[in-house]
């Protein structure tokens, strides 16, 4: 078969050689892969210039092994990589990078590729155009909004920053993030450290002291899955210990030192709020307590207050409320696509209640811009500004994918399946706003939710 070309060009608010480092440091390839394709990193070594990276990718119903050598690099200008070993039976793939100015440049991805099997390859062509078009728009989407965040952020000195939880659906996205920006990263682990990685087990009061040392901020995102398993009395107590223990060893280690670190983002949930149907609820609202509290009620109090360690010897500490986080790669928009893309999704219940979500990438810039910004302190709702209706929610989501939303789910039977998780997960109204990230200057990605859904879908 012959050669084809695919090239895709935009502008981004950096110079040449800015757009060039992100792409040169640790986490670029993560940043660059979309969430709803499951590429794996099995090896990677070496630089831009002279490196060499392994994966394990998805093609159709099967995954597949990718070698790929990086060479031809000019620094600030371009490098290049080739498929040693792949799907394609060629492909070469050149980054360009072409200065307009001190504070912009053009971003040129150029593609030659020959797919396999001769003729019989030919057949493939309409969808693997498809697939890049949709890759790469992802791409050149993902490193503007990045680069202009960092930008707005004022280029903040380089950061030594320690992250819990960094192996979750959060953290696997949050740590790229962060050193594609320049700052470098340490995680708290539980089981097989890797190089950077530091152990701890807030069950048996377990820590490694060294992960503190010269570190600059903390982001504290671990906890059991909330949506993991059926509520029994042991897993409630699993998601309750695993927050408040983790959130009190914490914050006692930053608490003891006299190299404190400055700031402490600590995860929260949107859960600690009443369900109050269609009453907008932002970050002074009131909180229950008491046998009125519902389970996830009582697991944010008890999980803000763990950190109060910290508060008392002046570390600045954001709790972080977070909402529904959409990205196919976990959670609950996750869970949701296999029914909506047989056509068979629908509304939970009435599909009155509220649904306070916010996409993937804005979370990961809201705690950059609490970590940033001085005056950010205490709870910090981390929603889009626009919370739906379930019904709206699930009309969207199947306009986006192109599918019918017909078949709505009884609050009964969601009840059935799965107990007491059913009405504080899927059927209670939470409309949340996000007012303390706005009032000081947080600028969403996506406010708008088709937008959201459009972008870590690749629609």
């Amino acid at each position: 078969m012959a050669s084809q070309i695919f090239e895709l060009t935009s502008e981004l608010p950096v110079s040449a050689e800015a757009a060039y480092a992100w792409h040169a440091r640790p986490g670029a390839f993560e940043r660059l892969a979309p969430p709803w394709e499951p590429v794996r990193i099995l090896e990677r070594e070496g630089g831009l210039g002279d490196g060499r990276v392994v994966l394990e990718v998805p093609i159709g119903p099967v995954k597949q092994r990718w070698v790929a050598r990086h060479l031809a690099a000019e620094p600030g200008r371009q490098f290049v990589d080739e498929q040693v070993e792949g799907p394609f039976a060629r492909w070469l793939h050149t980054h360009r990078f072409e200065p307009l100015g001190p504070d912009r440049c053009r971003y040129i991805d150029h593609i030659q590729y020959e797919l396999p099997f001769g003729a019989v390859g030919e057949l493939g062509a309409a969808m693997v155009a498809t697939r890049l078009q949709r890759t790469f728009r992802y791409r050149h989407a993902t490193v503007a909004a990045d680069l202009a965040l960092h930008q707005r952020l004022g280029n903040p000195a380089p950061l030594t920053i320690l992250v819990t939880g960094g192996t979750g659906m959060l953290g696997a996205s949050l740590i790229p993030f962060l050193t594609t920006g320049g700052h470098t990263v340490r995680r708290m682990v539980r089981r097989n450290p890797g190089p950077g990685d530091y152990l701890w087990n807030p069950a048996r009061h377990e820590f490694d002291a060294r992960a503190l040392e010269g570190v600059d901020a903390v982001i504290h995102l671990a906890g059991e899955p909330i949506a993991g398993a059926r509520w029994s009395s042991e897993q409630k107590r699993k998601i309750l210990d695993s927050r408040v223990q983790s959130t009190e060893l914490l914050a006692e280690h930053i608490a003891g030192r006299t190299d404190r670190p400055r700031v402490l983002f600590s995860a929260s949930a949107v859960g600690v709020y009443p369900p109050l149907g269609d009453e907008p609820q932002a970050e002074q609202a009131s909180l229950r307590s008491g046998p009125d509290a519902g389970f996830l009620e009582r697991v944010g109090h008890a999980w803000e207050a763990a950190a109060a360690s910290a508060d008392r010897v002046g570390i600045r500490v954001v709790r972080g409320r977070i909402g529904v986080v959409l990205t196919p790669a976990g959670g609950a928009l996750a869970k949701m696509l296999p029914p909506f893309l047989a056509g068979v999704g629908g509304r939970m219940g009435t599909g009155t209640q509220y649904m306070s979500w916010i996409g993937v990438d804005d979370v990961l810039g809201a705690i950059a811009h609490a970590m940033f910004t001085p005056t950010v302190s205490g709870p910090v709702n981390l929603t889009a500004p626009t919370p739906v209706t379930n019904a709206e929610f699930t009309r969207v989501l199947a306009e986006v994918l192109g599918r019918p939303a017909m078949l709505p789910v009884p609050a009964a039977a969601l009840r059935l399946a799965l107990g007491e998780m059913a009405d504080d997960l899927l059927l209670a109204s939470l409309r949340i706003v996000p007012e303390r990230l706005q009032a000081t200057g947080y600028t969403f990605r996506h406010a708008d939710l088709g937008a959201a859904l459009r972008h870590v879908l690749g629609r």
